[in-house]
Order: structure tokens, then C-alpha cells, then sequence
């Protein structure tokens, strides 16, 4: 069955030449080009994922994308954005979403970012249903500081819970994206070791997006802005020219 796409944006042209290269594809596409109708599309009939332009009249791309958040609406959204800095790129992350692609942008990186999305997807719906409920059922009955490590990755005073998509620092819990999940995983399971960039992105999104992206700095940002503690040292550390490393030292 061929993969569902809700996109809105409001520029007929580039609407018009996204929902056509989506179709050739292989993707069925529905096309709207405001928030208000992205929204009554979405409660319609849940697509695979969502594509939505930030800055559109009336309801824009980050309501339509905090609106679905709160109704409890997982389904994967990349948000395309004409904004540069970082601080409005982190808003998009913020408000829900999994992935962004900054305006102009080459068709070929939204082909590979919404591949990287659904496969992040169709890996979790994998996830023995049976598993699921229990962790949905005893909602961390067994504290993740008793279980063991195999089961609930942990380093430098980080648990997660993957199962349950649920992470901790010292105790606190982490609100976290599925993206920033993803790869704080990742550094916790190699903790100690430098990860590439292009680990980072073949691993996280399935795709090495080039040494002048700067979505991978973009997430780390974010992460140790949730993970750092006043006083306490910084957990993600830069090897420059290399890339990330998780360690408390």
C-alpha cells in the first residue's frame, strides 16, 4: 500500500511541486493550504506522516503540530521552514516535531528525511504488541534504577526506557522528542566513544546529510538544553572536527 501524505503549505507553487513529486514517488498525497485545514485532514484520516510549512495564515504549522501533540497523535511530521535561525528551528522541535527542512530545499533531502521518518515508524509498530501493553500497563512499576542494563541502556547518570520512550536524568524525567530519543539513545549505548557525523545521521536518519547541515548541531543543542544541570557538567561534548561524545567528565 502506497504511503499517506498530509501536506500543508500555503504556496501554491511550491504545494503544487511538492505534492507532484511526492506522487511520482510512489506517496497518495493530500494537499491543503492552511493549518485549519491540515487539522480537520489529520482528525479525517490518519496519514503516515505529516509535512507542514511554519509560517502559514491563521492556524500555522506549529499549532497544527502542538494541537496534535496534545491530542496524543504520534504520527511523524518533518516541518518545512523558510527560517534560519537556530532558535526557530528549535521552536519547530518544541512544539513536536520530528525533523525540519529549511527553505529552498533540494526534493531529494524531503525524500530522504521522510524515508528516515517512517522507517523510525514502522520500527516501533515492529515492537511486540505484547511487550507494548505491559510497559503501557505497569508504567514503570519496576524503577528503571533496578532493572537491568540490557533492557534499560544507562550511562553518566542517564536511564532510558526505550519501550516505553521514557528517559531520566539523576531521577528526572526527560521530555523528549522522538528524534532527540533516538539519538540520546544512541549516545548513551556508545557511551565514551566519539560518534562521527555521519554515524550520527546514517544511524538517526538514514541519511548523511552533508557537512553543511546543521540539523545534527541543531538537536544536540536542544538535547543539552533538557539534559544539563546548572552546577553539573555537560554530558554531550563536541569533539571538533570529529563529532559527539557522551561522558560526565
Amino acid at each position: 500500500m502506497p504511503r499517506t501524505v498530509l501536506l500543508a503549505e500555503d504556496d501554491r507553487a511550491i504545494r503544487h511541486a511538492l505534492e507532484r513529486a511526492l506522487t511520482l514517488e510512489g506517496y497518495r498525497v493530500t494537499a491543503v493550504a492552511d493549518g485549519a485545514e491540515a487539522l480537520a485532514e489529520a482528525h479525517r484520516g490518519r496519514p503516515d506522516v505529516l509535512v507542514l510549512d511554519v509560517m502559514m495564515p491563521g492556524v500555522d504549522g506549529l499549532q497544527v503540530c502542538r494541537e496534535l501533540r496534545a491530542e496524543g497523535d504520534a504520527t511523524p511530521i518533518l516541518m518545512l521552514t523558510a527560517l534560519v535561525e537556530t532558535a526557530d528551528r528549535i521552536a519547530g522541535l518544541d512544539a513536536g516535531a520530528d525533523d525540519y527542512v529549511v527553505k529552498p530545499f533540494d526534493v531529494e533531502e524531503v525524500f530522504a528525511r521522510l524515508r528516515a521518518l517512517l522507517r523510525r515508524t514502522d520500527r516501533t509498530e515492529r515492537t511486540d504488541p505484547a511487550e507494548r501493553a505491559e510497559a503501557d500497563a505497569d508504567d514503570r512499576a519496576v524503577p528503571p534504577e533496578e532493572a537491568p542494563d540490557d533492557r534499560y541502556p544507562q550511562a553518566a547518570g542517564l536511564r532510558m526506557d526505550p519501550r516505553a520512550r521514557r528517559a531520566w536524568r539523576d531521577g528526572r524525567e526527560l521530555e523528549l522528542t522522538r528524534t532527540e530519543f533516538e539519538l540520546l539513545e544512541l549516545l548513551v549505548r556508545n557511551a565514551g566513544t566519539v560518534l562521527d557525523h555521519s554515524t550520527i545521521y546514517d544511524r538517526i536518519w538514514g541519511y548523511d546529510f552533508g557537512p553543511g547541515s546543521k540539523n545534527l548541531a541543531v538537536y544536540v543543542g536542544y538535547l543539552r538544553r533538557k539534559l544539563d544541570q546548572p552546577g553539573a557538567p555537560q554530558l554531550i561534548q563536541t569533539v571538533r572536527g570529529v563529532g559527539y561524545v557522551l561522558r560526565a567528565d
